[in-house]
């Protein structure tokens, strides 16, 4: 279980955003978090994915308490969660083919065996054919490009996945096709997620329950 106990944390010292948040993510099952604007779900969804630095509180990843963040996390506690952003073409060096982004995290974590195969896999799994995985983000839709965007996600088999307002940016057919991917996924894996989100009929959808994170 992915778990946050206490937690408060902002982007200015001593001014948190968001106050003594206690979530749990379990394994297999989808909670959705929806908020007001400014209320610090992205600052939340950051901190989750042990990229962010909470001003107090804990995280613990399957009972293993976090007791560093961003690079100075262990490895092999750092491949267990992934997040997937709302603005794709924010969140990929532009200099890279979509190949090459998908790659990065098993790129990162030294692991090379089998990288071109686990590739060609994953950008299957998301429907992105072999001639789009030699272009870079400038020659690709917003669609393609979070489908390469989730595939990096996917790559290292995370157990928990951060979705932060991950199909704002992407048409009705997209986003149905993104969720998908990702329930199948969550099925054959039993891995947790949690879905940040203002669209109402997709968490109805899509989540096992509905937290609001408020001011």
């Amino acid at each position: 279980m992915l778990t946050a106990r206490g937690i408060d944390a902002g982007w200015v010292p001593g001014r948190p955003v968001v106050h003594d948040i206690d979530l749990d993510i379990v394994p297999g099952q989808v909670v959705g978090l929806q908020g007001p604007s400014g209320c610090g779900k992205s600052t939340l969804a950051r901190v989750l994915a042990l990229i962010h630095t909470p001003d107090a509180g804990t995280v613990s990843v399957d009972g293993q308490t976090v007791a560093a963040y961003r690079y100075a996390t262990p490895r092999d506690v750092r491949a267990k969660v992934a997040i997937l952003f709302q603005q794709p073409r924010l969140s990929v060096d532009p200099r890279l083919t979509m190949r090459d982004v998908i790659a990065e995290p098993l790129r990162a974590q030294r692991r090379r065996d089998g990288l071109a195969a686990r590739v060609e896999e994953v950008a299957v799994t998301v429907g992105l054919t072999g001639e789009l995985l030699t272009r870079r983000a400038h020659a690709v839709s917003d669609g393609q490009l979070q489908r390469a965007c989730l595939a990096r996600a996917l790559i290292t088999r995370p157990r928990y996945l951060i979705c932060d307002e991950m199909t704002t940016m992407l048409d009705a057919s997209t986003t149905a096709a993104l969720v998908t991917t990702l329930a199948d996924y969550c099925t054959a894996e039993g891995a947790g997620v949690l879905a940040i989100s203002h669209d109402d009929a997709l968490l109805t959808h899509w989540a096992d329950k509905v937290i609001l994170l408020d001011r």
